[in-house]
């Protein structure tokens, strides 16, 4: 068994047919990565996975357990966290209370500290700035925060939606060499990126989706040497 299985699921915003029938399986331990372009249902099959929308057909099962009759915040229950894309920080709030924000179905003190400075091992720099109001972060910071918020859930499947969106270069290799270290720690991360480069390095196998569509499917490698994503996603003629 599977820990995330999404059986032919549809759907929607509004008449908009977003999914049509994706079917992905994500094995416990593993980085799968989904690659295409802007508009291809990469986002929202993480919104469908984490309950901010419900799918009109089709299942999704964590661990055996379907997920569709819970809402959003008791799908966190369940293990899973989502690093929204534009990272949606909390802008008013210190960094350490965005932290708090990420544990807020806990009650375990002890275990909330230790994940605490858990994140700030992963990003120290958010330790440097826990009393800083997060609105004043820079790019990266921000990514970090959201990325740390996640974690204090304490999820066994993180989903990351465009991680590296909008940072400098030198802050890209940072955030995947922290995404490689996250999953060697335990967390299963399904990751949605625009960098088919980094993301097909990282994963051990990923999906190509187009208009809402699975059209390939491989391990990281078989998409890496395929022509059409070189050509496609790779800048590879």
């Amino acid at each position: 068994m599977s820990m995330l299985e999404m059986k032919d699921v549809h759907a929607y915003y509004g008449n908009i047919h977003a999914l049509k029938g994706i079917t992905i399986q994500v094995e416990e331990g593993e980085i799968v990565t989904l690659i295409g372009a802007n508009g291809a249902g990469k986002s929202t099959t993480l919104k469908t996975i984490s309950g901010l929308l419900k799918p009109r057909a089709g299942s999704i099962y964590l661990d055996g357990e379907d997920l569709q009759p819970y809402p959003a915040h008791e799908i966190v229950y369940k293990g899973v966290s989502l690093v929204p894309e534009g990272r949606g920080i909390f802008a008013k709030l210190t960094v350490s209370e965005n932290l708090d924000m990420g544990a807020f179905k806990r009650n375990d003190k002890d275990g909330i500290e230790h994940d605490r400075l858990r994140v700030f091992k992963l990003f120290p720099r958010l330790e440097e700035r826990k009393n800083q109001v997060a609105g004043t972060l820079s790019g990266g910071e921000q990514q970090m925060l959201a990325t740390g918020r996640a974690l204090m859930a304490r999820p066994r499947l993180l989903l990351m939606d465009e991680p590296s969106m909008g940072l400098a270069p030198v802050l890209v290799e940072s955030v995947f060499e922290i995404i490689i270290e996250i999953n060697k720690e335990g967390t299963t991360i399904l990751l949605v990126e625009q960098n088919a480069h980094m993301a097909l390095q990282i994963a051990q196998r990923g999906y190509v989706l187009q208009t809402g569509e699975i059209v390939l499917s491989d391990t990281a490698e078989g998409l890496r040497t395929n022509p059409l994503v070189q050509k496609a996603y790779l800048g590879i003629q």
